[in-house]
């Protein structure tokens, strides 16, 4: 039997809603019986994905265990894990299995304070990386909130250590928001990577409902601005990136408003997927999508300036459809450097 528990409504002017809103909008929460509604809906046919396998993902999945790795691929349920093992592109978290934070729509297991950091990480996971040759890297991390600086320094010293074995990875960093302070977030700009991102998640009325009250709609905004304007400051040629999930009670208005924002903020690549849930314990999904409705909120968003748009069903923040248009933007820097080395030199 599944028990559904509803978040308290506050009702307006009262003491708890002053200060539970603090100038966050509020969302009204599912009621039990629109709750079970939604769970007896089953999935539609194009959300039907077969189970992990394959060579590549045995692989990858063994030499994982054996070096006590966690991948965010497997942490959070992800759906396109064989395809993106297969191609090269892996997505590992950092800073162990366990979050500060709760989430509600998230698989990752939490604490208060989970163990404490493996200081070899940060060189097991670049050497596996040089082993397992991939491409393309992606690491994110559970929330630290225990420690001062977000974890932030363990995280930039695997970057530093991935690109100092092997300088042509492409590395993407899939960042916590560090509570909003911008130091942590430079140490991030500054250890070399190439893309900077970090999820938004929702549309700004239900971030309170579905993601943990230490995170924020402006919180993350100004964190991405923080990256870009850091980089631009130091003269590093960045890419930053965000990531929205549709199917939690979000408006078509709202979400355009989310990509204004997010433009706003300088944002290039953008990846639009499916909320699925990963158990009763999480939200429900209120809508699933067609792959057409994709396709055109997909075009509402590149309408306002997004150097790249993904957006599927399937797509999640680390998918790697975003990946092939940073990786030819990056060959493309790369050979414009080259041509001006070359007239500067006379060549």
């Amino acid at each position: 039997m599944a028990i559904f528990r509803e978040l308290p409504v506050l009702t307006a002017g009262s003491p708890a809603e002053a200060s539970a809103s603090a100038g966050r909008p509020q969302a009204r929460p599912l009621s039990p019986s629109r709750a079970r509604e939604i769970l007896s809906q089953r999935k539609p046919e194009w959300l039907k994905i077969r189970p992990p396998g394959g060579e590549s993902y045995l692989t990858i999945k063994g030499l994982l265990r054996e070096r006590k790795l966690h991948t965010v691929c497997e942490e959070a349920h992800c759906p396109n894990v064989s395809e993106c093992w297969a191609s090269g592109t892996a997505t590992f978290m950092l800073g162990g299995d366990t979050c500060t934070r709760a989430c509600r729509f998230c698989a990752v297991k939490t604490a208060r304070i989970p163990p404490p950091l493996d200081p070899e990480e940060p060189y097991h996971i670049a050497e596996s990386i040089a082993a397992l040759g991939l491409r393309y890297v992606v690491l994110t991390s559970v929330d630290r909130d225990d420690m001062a600086d977000g974890g932030a320094g363990h995280f930039a010293a695997t970057i530093s250590e991935i690109k100092r074995l092997d300088p042509k990875i492409i590395v993407e960093a899939l960042v916590p928001d560090f509570r909003g302070n911008v130091k942590d977030v430079q140490t991030i700009v500054d250890s070399g990577l190439d893309v900077y991102a970090h999820n938004i998640e929702t549309v700004e009325r239900l971030q309170y409902r579905v993601r943990d009250p230490r995170a924020g709609y402006a919180q993350s905004l100004a964190t991405l601005r923080a990256a870009k304007t850091h980089a631009q400051a130091t003269g590093r040629r960045l890419f930053t990136k965000s990531a929205v999930m549709l199917g939690l009670g979000e408006e078509g208005a709202e979400l355009d408003e989310a990509f204004r924002d997010l433009r706003a903020n300088d944002v290039d690549v953008l990846t639009i997927g499916q909320y699925l849930r990963p158990s009763l314990d999480h939200l429900p999904v209120e809508k699933y999508y067609t792959p057409d409705e994709f396709a055109e909120i997909g075009k509402r968003s590149e309408a306002t300036g997004f150097l790249y748009v993904a957006s599927g069903p399937m797509v999640r923040s680390s998918y790697k459809a975003g990946e092939f248009f940073i990786e030819s933007a990056l060959k493309k820097r790369d050979e414009r450097a080259l041509r001006k080395e070359e007239k500067l030199n006379g060549i």
